[in-house]
């Protein structure tokens, strides 16, 4: 399969710039992939495509200022006198090692190990090692949680590069459920859930239950190689609790729907279904680098609410697969494009059922 295979024609001027205001006032597709049909509403329409008894599941891991401004310096220390370069660092996801990053660094060729990076007086770190994939590893003088404290003081907002301007208001590049920190970018399927419409599936019976999944390269690393399966998928950290676990199990014991918010919560469940046996998730807590293609057999997930993808990304991928055809996930794209929906982060959403 080749990574042309999913590539699309999209103007850029519907490439979206900011969020929908209000959140629920966003376009919804909603695509029928047993009948192969599609019709188009608003996304505070989609309480009625919920049953009663279906469990609702999102992915409640919330974005820290992961992009972070600093100055290079020849010595190590904190008694930091002459100004290399600019470099900005963007934070990954940090290792086993206290301290030690898995990070981003532009211009990455000046980074060199052995340097210092400080982006404040008290806020700095060293690089370790140049990885042969493009990554890099640094050494903060602090655990986890004081890094990404002092990234929210320090640090900009993470968002994707096609968005020109960074928000002013951190909340809205946040679903509205965001509570476990540690997302480089957000699950961004979720933006258009209000506190309205989640009271409104609750009357309707609908159950809610949560994963974690720490957003990372594994979902917005473009794929560089001609053939799909050639692209090495990179794992990010997921959690699902007992409790959580078990609501979604009982929920396909008695035939009721999986409903999935976004790719990094189709990809937390039906990668730790790999780990178990009949069409079951267990409480789990580690890594996944589920890569899902066209012929993936979904055990849990039923119906999936989604973004618009950019085009030949793992994401494309992996909703043309839950659609069941790569040919009739790019008709839906095409129609959208033109019917003019918005696109990727801050864009419209589509339901698929």
């Amino acid at each position: 399969m080749k990574t042309t295979d999913f590539e699309y024609t999209l103007p850029k001027e519907l490439i979206a710039q900011t969020p929908a205001q209000p959140r629920d006032s966003s376009r919804l597709m909603v695509i029928d992939r047993e009948k192969k049909t599609r019709s188009h509403k608003t996304f505070r329409d989609i309480v009625d495509y919920f049953q009663t008894g279906d469990v609702l599941v999102w992915n409640n891991s919330k974005v820290f200022k992961a992009r972070l401004l600093g100055k290079m310096h020849s010595a190590t220390g904190r008694d930091l006198v002459h100004h290399l370069r600019d470099v900005e660092i963007f934070l990954v996801r940090p290792m086993e090692n206290v301290g030690v990053w898995k990070v981003l660094a532009k211009p990455g060729k000046h980074v060199l190990p052995g340097m210092t990076i400080a982006f404040a007086e008290d806020f700095y770190c060293t690089v370790i090692l140049k990885e042969n994939n493009g990554t890099v590893l640094v050494q903060f003088p602090y655990n986890a949680a004081t890094v990404r404290r002092k990234a929210n003081q320090h640090g900009h907002i993470p968002i994707p590069p096609y968005v020109k301007d960074e928000p002013e208001q951190f909340e809205s590049y946040q679903t509205v459920y965001a509570k476990e920190e540690g997302s480089v970018a957000a699950p961004t399927a979720g933006f258009h859930f209000t506190p309205r419409i989640i009271e409104e599936l609750k009357r309707k019976g609908v159950e809610f239950a949560e994963v974690t999944l720490h957003v990372g390269l594994g979902t917005f690393l473009p794929v560089k190689s001609d053939n799909v399966e050639d692209h090495t998928m990179h794992s990010e950290w997921v959690e699902i609790t007992e409790e959580h676990a078990d609501k979604i199990n009982q929920a396909k014991k008695e035939g009721r729907r999986i409903v999935a918010v976004g790719t990094t919560t189709v990809r937390t469940l039906e990668g730790v279904a790999q780990f178990g046996s009949g069409g079951r998730v267990s409480a789990y807590e580690g890594d996944i680098n589920m890569f899902i293609l066209p012929g993936f057999h979904f055990q849990i997930v039923d119906v999936l609410i989604t973004n618009f993808h950019l085009p030949k990304s793992t994401l494309l991928m992996l909703v043309s697969a839950f659609a069941g055809e790569r040919e009739f996930m790019l008709s839906c794209y095409e129609e959208a494009v033109k019917e003019k929906y918005r696109f990727f982060s801050f864009g419209d959403a589509m339901i698929i059922y």
